[in-house]
């Protein structure tokens, strides 16, 4: 029996060999697939030689479109189409360049960009399809006439890191000091940017603010669970985000207050609140001068509860009105109030500060300067 099964065994293996011969269309013995004998080339047809041809010639201008990239970086691209680095909103890991009321922000050591009023991005290719609105060949050739075109370097006062942090953003935060009266940050709110005490304290007290390095200040970006996702930098010589954060809001006040105002720095925001006497009915934020899909978000679960007004208190300037004009479409999505909120001067802590500089009688003409009686319409509130 057991002879018989191995027979069996034996004589199906055949079969199936030999269908498989069958299959791949192997030759008789001796087949150069099956044999040990030394197997000759198969000649490539046509169809095949044309296909590796094609195979080498994308590997080939795959090479050469990553050197073009590498030889004519973004900033070479902006500044050939008008655009100027804006130094002061700038630093070394995204440099800002504006072209009017166009911004675009460069990033990865100039082989990279984003929109921040907008949700386009890529790399020079796809900056030129962007801002030229041509197809992909003539960015090609766009690109290929800039070979040689020298940006201009900025003049840096901040040393870059060398390396990313080896640190979690909580842990971070964590290691930081609160301000205490008299610290470096508190003199820096309090003296150059004439915050006063009760402000500083509110946003002491929420957990928002810390002490950064060389006098400077940070001020935490939080998520709708209220964990730290980023913060704001801000200091005499210095402006930035925190390296490997993310911006969501910055916020200051009752979380379940009924009106928003939304700013676009964390100074700003404090600065209104002191120009309308900390209102404790409004939620104070600041969206750190961008508008990332968490941003988004976070203000969409914001303005999605009952009876909310979402009030634009953005700069006084053309990107702030590309802002603003965003917030008021999104009040008319939602269904909640969208009407602007503008500063005289450029942004609110200017204001702020033309308050302070020039007088009580000054005061009394600066917008928000007190809070109207009940029923008035507030002097700040514009159309867009």
């Amino acid at each position: 029996m057991r002879a018989a099964s191995g027979q069996g065994e034996l004589r199906r293996g055949l079969l199936r060999t030999c269908n498989l011969a069958q299959m791949t269309g192997c030759r008789p013995r001796p087949c150069p697939a099956c044999s040990s004998r030394r197997s000759v080339p198969v000649p490539m047809t046509g169809r095949e030689r044309k296909r590796g041809a094609q195979r080498r010639w994308r590997k080939m201008e795959k090479a050469e479109l990553e050197e073009l990239k590498e030889k004519v970086p973004c900033a070479a691209v902006l500044e050939h189409l008008g655009f100027a680095l804006d130094r002061k909103e700038s630093t070394r890991r995204a440099m800002k360049y504006r072209r009017a009321a166009e911004i675009v922000i460069v990033i990865h050591d100039g082989k990279g960009w984003f929109d921040p009023l907008g949700d386009d991005k890529g790399d020079v290719f796809r900056l030129i399809e962007h801002l030229k609105g041509v197809p992909f060949v003539e960015a090609i050739k766009d690109i290929a006439s800039l070979v040689g075109f020298v940006p201009s370097k900025p003049v840096w006062q901040r040393e870059c890191r060398e390396r990313e942090p080896d640190r979690s953003i909580p842990e971070r935060w964590q290691g930081r000091r609160r301000p205490w009266r008299g610290s470096a940050t508190w003199r820096y709110l309090t003296g150059a940017r004439h915050l006063p005490d009760r402000v500083v304290r509110a946003a002491i007290s929420a957990g928002v603010l810390r002490e950064g390095p060389h006098g400077s200040m940070w001020a935490a970006h939080l998520d709708e669970d209220g964990a730290v996702t980023g913060w704001e930098e801000r200091g005499p010589d210095w402006r930035g985000f925190a390296t490997g954060g993310a911006k969501v809001l910055f916020r200051l006040g009752r979380p379940d207050a009924p009106r928003l105002c939304v700013t676009e720095a964390a100074i700003d925001a404090m600065s209104l609140a002191v120009l309308e006497d900390l209102r404790a009915d409004t939620l104070y934020l600041s969206t750190g001068g961008g508008w990332s899909p968490a941003t988004d978000a976070a203000i969409r679960a914001l303005v999605a509860r009952t009876g909310i007004q979402l009030v634009p208190a953005t700069d006084n300037n053309k990107q702030g009105d590309v802002y603003a004009d965003r917030l008021i479409a999104l009040a008319g999505e939602t269904g909640c109030v969208g009407q602007r909120l503008r500063p005289v001067a450029d942004d609110w802590n200017a204001d702020l500060k033309t308050r302070n500089g020039e007088g009580e009688e000054e005061a009394n003409r600066v917008p928000h300067a007190r809070r109207p009686p009940q029923g008035e319409a507030s002097p700040g509130f514009a159309g867009p």
